[in-house]
């Protein structure tokens, strides 16, 4: 495999149900229970492992009420990654189900926006209605990164590795950032929270969870541009992603898919 192309995955780790107006602002007609499915991101080839988001843990899943299906460090033993071997980490943003699970990549260097440390420890973060989605222990985790040489800021979007590259989003967090990947069936965009689901993306709505929405919806624009297709977008909490994507193997249904194919291929 070229050095600039990549497979992808997608490992699903946690689950959880939100309400209608949990997910949309306006609610959702429906009414009824929303499955949220929970994911970290894996890029690989001969060259490199980057990981893309960390998860939560436990701890955390019984701080918020969330449901661990499969540890994060389950799926990387599955993928055959030895996690202190990972030399790069990049924080989609700092949210509790993106940046947890300290310690569980000892050795790597995080990749993260200007923006988004500024925002998670700047005075955004008296507001409850901004803070809610943030885990303090998490942030200054990050902020001991920083002071020990482990973390690598970006300011905008950039060129990470020879065909991976870093887009400032904004939206969901001031600081959020999506991945596009060159795979072998093209451009691959790891959404992350641009969009938590398909649905966003195709009416339009927003997650009330937000910093600014003129944002979120730029965000979406953005990802269409950035990838192949609409196939190429990945969403970064839809539990169909684990259903349309084929798994690693028979084992790992539902659990970790390929990205690097396209949807509803063996």
């Amino acid at each position: 495999m070229s050095d600039d192309v990549y497979e992808a995955f997608a490992v699903r780790y946690a689950e959880g149900d939100r309400n209608g107006a949990e997910v949309f602002i306006g609610g959702d007609p429906h009414d009824q229970p929303i499955p949220i499915s929970y994911y970290i991101w894996i890029l690989c080839n001969s060259s490199r492992t980057i990981v893309v988001d960390t998860g939560f843990d436990e701890v955390s899943a019984r701080k918020r009420k969330r449901k661990i299906s499969r540890p994060v460090a389950e799926g990387l033993e599955a993928l055959g990654i030895d996690r202190n071997a990972v030399t790069d980490v990049i924080i989609s943003h700092m949210h509790y189900d993106h940046a947890g699970n300290d310690g569980l990549f000892p050795n790597a260097c995080f990749h993260l926006q200007d923006s988004e440390m500024a925002f998670a420890t700047g005075r955004c973060m008296c507001h409850r209605a901004l803070n809610l989605p943030y885990d303090a222990e998490d942030v200054v985790n990050m902020v001991r990164r920083v002071y020990a040489g482990s973390v690598r800021f970006h300011d905008g979007d950039t060129e990470l590795f020879p065909g991976i590259t870093l887009h400032h989003m904004g939206g969901h967090s001031r600081g959020l950032q999506s991945v596009r990947v060159k795979t072998k069936r093209g451009n691959v965009i790891i959404a992350s929270d641009v969009a938590h689901f398909y649905a966003h993306l195709e009416d339009r709505r927003v997650f009330p969870y937000l910093d600014s929405v003129s944002d979120a919806l730029e965000g979406y624009e953005s990802v269409k541009r950035l990838a192949d297709s609409f196939d190429h977008i990945i969403p970064g909490h839809d539990p169909l992603v684990s259903v349309r994507y084929p798994a690693l193997s028979p084992l790992t249904k539902d659990w970790i898919v390929r990205l690097d194919h396209a949807p509803g291929t063996p």
